[in-house]
């Protein structure tokens, strides 16, 4: 008899997140959705899932401490089990021209969007090396490979996780463990659907295919490099843009 693989998904209660959880979980992997603590809609959201037939185990942590990090990933392979598969999606924004932005802008998504890869893969990529098998997942974005204008804080986060990616993949090549990012276009999640309709047009005319991305399509991507499929793909960048930025 298999065991069921665990997939800890960060930022999990968001759009992106929600979606990559919902298309892990139809893949048979047991689910750990990770939020913040005291996350107000996490009750709402748990329920929601259940609603549609999805059971998600909750974990509670801020991934910008590493302390918080540490204990919630104790917490997982105590009461669920190891972690197989790792979703690194958590991530803010702070927009603000370079000239304009505040210190502690910088800081939050410096934090939270890359520190967080330290934060979270540290106690877990060696338990994944020693058992033979593991996936990491990285969530950037395009912005992180071609840079925008009033994201200097968010594109060197998002950037600096294309490195992560790569220099761990490397490290972890030989020990069956693949380490890839995906590096998303505009996205139609609720928060991108908020925006003025006259704004989110002038976005959408921006990108070749003339659409926003469906959060169900970067999950397809995760799915993807989370499945046997892909195991001789590692460091690797999946760009999902709708032709937006091409290398």
């Amino acid at each position: 008899m298999t065991t069921q693989r665990i997939a800890l998904v960060t930022g999990a209660m968001g759009g992106i997140g929600t979606a990559i959880c919902h298309e892990l979980a139809k893949e048979g992997y047991r689910v750990v959705a990770n939020c913040i603590p005291g996350f107000p809609q996490k009750e709402e959201w748990l329920a929601a899932q259940k609603a549609q037939g999805f059971d998600f185990v909750a974990a509670e942590a801020d991934v910008a401490d590493y302390d918080q990090c540490k204990a919630m990933v104790a917490k997982i392979e105590a009461e669920v089990g190891p972690i197989d598969i790792l979703v690194n999606n958590a991530g803010i924004t702070r927009d603000k021209f370079f000239h304009k932005m505040e210190k502690a802008q910088w800081d939050a998504v410096l934090r939270v969007n890359l520190d967080s890869m330290f934060n979270v893969t540290r106690d877990i990529a060696p338990k994944m090396a020693e058992r033979g098998w593991g996936r990491i997942i990285n969530i950037s974005s395009v912005n992180g490979v071609k840079g925008q204008a009033g994201q200097t804080n968010y594109a060197a986060a998002k950037a600096g996780i294309l490195g992560f990616t790569k220099a761990l993949a490397l490290e972890l090549a030989a020990k069956g463990v693949t380490v890839n990012a995906i590096a998303p276009g505009y996205v139609a999640t609720e928060m991108v659907m908020a925006i003025r309709e006259d704004i989110r047009q002038a976005i959408i005319d921006t990108v070749p295919m003339k659409r926003l991305a469906k959060p169900e399509e970067i999950a397809a991507c995760v799915a993807f490099l989370a499945s046997e499929k892909a195991a001789y793909i590692t460091g690797a960048t999946l760009n999902v843009n709708g032709g937006l930025h091409m290398y």
